[in-house]
């Protein structure tokens, strides 16, 4: 009877035809020449949903078609992956060797209010040229909160390598995830005459990884990746409203998942769900029918030696009476016992001694798993402590006893309870050197901890010798560390909590007033005090490497405290500098030290430079709003200085508020910090005595013993 039933079975399972799996709504097209079109995308009114719908142009040259999702070719769609890929036009801008102009082709890309994302996994920015900065905005035309860049120089002609995108003739950087819009515009660092060897096109683009291939041949063309009209593919993610699947369930008019073999998944890199099939059933399940279940019995291999039944969503395999399948093994085999069945007593006694032996068991290995993991806990501070050179930091602590009552060496238990186990509710920032988290300690102090991002194991020393320095540093104006961490695998600083947000928050307001003058000038003398301090008053030189708006803290009372010395390097007193890795901030990064990767003083100095022209300007170093006609706010600044325009670039709340001279003066100042050569820029301790002098008496500042003083510093520095 058995073989029989399966007989009857396989004859129906092979002679049913299979379902042809639904694609589109009923009476919908289905393609655009030879491109699927799933639903919820579709043509039509009816035939897609909200945010998915497309046009189909055929070309009335060669009857050709095109889809069209807005202004964007559709090249393909997606719908396992939930992916669709595009073209995406090239931007270029042109230099005019005769005349010297640029002209330029600036494309934006803005999906805001579209269920669609750019993929940060299958693409990456890209940029070819000489002697370039390209940059893309990734937020939205109105904010330039979120900016990345690449740098792309030319040193000789035959410097770039075919296939090689890092950094010579060709760029590339990756993206973030959840990104809707991007722009791109261009600046340049010609630092050294490239316009003679190299072509004059450069173009950028965020391009799907697997293609493009850089050749040497499109940084000496003047038509880079072969035409300015060329558009390159881009992969898109996309997703269904912007509210999760909990939230999206109530409202079942409107649900997407409407198979009902689907199941719904939250959107991991932003707002909004996608559906899919369930296991063991395939299609599309934004349809009613969509998903129909999988025959797995189709597989001759799934149940060797045994017989097969689908069941929906899934299979059974099965062996005929008087055999049986083993647990984990294949076929079926004859039964070795047979008899009478085991009394049911004696069935119920075996089976509560087995469960008890088993829960036993699993409790015995879960508190053995504890020990385990408490032990191996324990053994893993230790090798980070010993790893972190813990036993020296301690001996060089306790050497000084000034240095040994503000400095402490936290156990990472300490830290784990100030910050909540490091929750992400905690987080104060995050830069390029890592997480800074707000922390309360045992005797109810608020401090920064900051969690440095991963750091190669020969750094470690380094890292030790900059704690104790910065340990040794004591100054009003400097952000004090109250010690470090070294039992995790990375070592944690400790740092003092200021609450009142950075120099950068307090300057770049809406609205027409910002700071008032004479708290900018307060704060830019305050910095240049602590920088004077770390460059010459302290035990041992100190270069911070990343003096910027946004690492200049302010407390309640507006009081500037110099903040993330984690690109600070340190120098013996005797030297003039040394070569290091490039490191720092576009905008501010001195371009001496970035064309050769020699660090000095005189690099800190041109970094304050820009600060005081944001002082003066109320404008950001670079914005995505500058065209590359007007070029950035340093080279503007020089030109209006030396050609004696400075009202046409300084901020209107500045000249109500600062007498003119004064202004005039801390102009002069903030030039001599932004000149090319390092060797021509101001000294910061002269920087410091000039401005102390500035700003000694805003109300006299016509006083003849306050100019002679300043008369007296212009003969000192020429």
């Amino acid at each position: 009877m058995f073989w029989l039933m399966f007989l009857l079975h396989v004859v129906l399972a092979r002679s049913a035809s299979p379902k042809s799996l639904p694609v589109v709504k009923p009476g919908c097209r289905p393609k655009c020449g030879d491109i699927n079109i799933p639903f919820p995308f579709g043509i039509g009114h009816g035939c897609f949903r909200e945010g998915f719908g497309l046009s189909c142009q055929q070309n009335a040259t060669d009857g050709s078609y095109k889809l069209l999702s807005g202004d964007f070719e559709v090249l393909d769609i997606m719908l396992a992956s939930h992916q669709v890929r595009m073209n995406n036009p090239i931007s270029w801008q042109f230099l005019n060797k005769t005349t010297g102009n640029f002209t330029e082709s600036k494309w934006e890309m803005n999906f805001t209010s579209t269920p669609f994302t750019i993929s940060h996994v299958h693409n990456k920015f890209i940029a070819i040229g000489c002697g370039i900065l390209a940059y893309t905005s990734m937020t939205d035309y109105k904010d330039d909160s979120y900016i990345t860049s690449c740098a792309s120089v030319c040193f000789k002609a035959e410097s770039s390598v075919n296939s090689t995108c890092s950094g010579i003739g060709c760029c590339e950087t990756p993206i973030p995830p959840g990104i809707k819009y991007y722009n791109i515009w261009f600046d340049h660092v010609n630092f050294i005459n490239v316009w003679r060897f190299v072509g004059s096109l450069r173009s950028a683009a965020l391009v799907e990884a697997g293609n493009f291939k850089f050749n040497t041949s499109s940084v000496n063309d003047d038509d880079s990746w072969n035409t300015r009209n060329r558009q390159v593919p881009i992969m898109m993610n996309w997703f269904i409203s912007h509210e999760t699947c909990k939230s999206a369930q109530r409202n079942k008019t409107n649900y997407a998942c409407v198979s009902s073999n689907s199941v719904c998944i939250n959107n991991q890199n932003g707002s909004g769900y996608i559906c899919n099939c369930s296991r063991g059933y395939r299609g599309n399940p934004y349809l009613a029918e969509g998903c129909q279940d999988i025959n797995e019995c189709e597989d001759s291999s799934i149940c060797l030696g045994a017989i097969c039944m689908n069941t929906p969503g899934g299979y059974r395999c099965s062996c005929p009476p008087g055999t049986t399948r083993p647990i984990d093994g294949e076929g079926c085999y004859a039964d070795v016992i047979t008899g009478h069945k085991m009394p049911i007593g004696i069935t119920i006694v075996i089976g509560a001694g087995a469960g008890a032996a088993l829960l036993i068991l699993v409790l015995a290995i879960l508190v053995l798993i504890r020990g385990l993991k408490v032990r191996r806990n324990k053994k893993l501070k230790q090798m980070f402590f010993k790893q972190n050179h813990g036993l020296l930091l301690q001996r060089l602590i306790s050497s000084t006893e000034d240095t040994a009552g503000r400095m402490k060496i936290f156990s990472l238990e300490e830290l784990d309870k100030a910050t909540n186990k490091f929750d992400q509710a905690r987080i104060l920032g995050c830069g390029g050197h890592g997480t800074v988290y707000k922390g309360i300690l045992s005797d109810l102090r608020v401090v920064a901890i900051k969690k440095s991002k991963i750091i190669k194991q020969s750094e470690i020393d380094q890292f030790i010798n900059e704690v104790v320095i910065l340990s040794q540093i004591n100054h009003r104006n400097v952000v004090k560390l109250f010690g470090c961490c070294l039992e995790a695998e990375v070592p944690l600083l400790v740092n003092e909590f200021i609450s009142n947000g950075t120099l950068s928050d307090h300057l770049h307001v809406q609205g027409r007033n910002s700071l008032p003058w004479k708290d900018r000038l307060r704060i830019a003398l305050e910095t240049a005090r602590a920088i004077s301090y770390l460059h010459s008053a302290a035990s041992i030189s100190v270069f911070h490497r990343d003096i910027k708006c946004s690492n200049i803290l302010l407390d309640d009372c507006l009081t500037a405290k110099l903040s993330d010395f984690g690109a600070s390097r340190s120098v013996q007193i005797d030297q003039t500098g040394i070569t290091t890795i490039i490191q720092g901030t576009y905008g501010y990064l001195d371009p001496e030290y970035y064309q050769t990767g020699r660090l000095t003083e005189k690099s800190d100095v041109y970094s304050f430079g820009v600060i005081l022209a944001e002082l003066l300007t109320r404008e950001k170093p670079y914005s995505i709003c500058m065209s590359s006609e007007s070029g950035s706010l340093i080279a503007r600044f020089i030109t209006v200085v030396r050609e004696n325009c400075l009202l046409d670039i300084l901020d209107p709340q500045v000249v109500e508020e600062g007498p003119r001279e004064q202004l005039e003066e801390v102009a002069v100042l903030t030039e001599r910090c932004l000149r090319l050569r390092g060797e021509e820029r101001s000294g910061m301790k002269e920087v410091e005595v000039r401005l102390e002098v500035i700003s000694s008496s805003t109300r006299d500042f016509e006083h003849p013993s306050l100019q002679r003083s300043l008369s007296l510093l212009d003969q000192k520095s020429s």
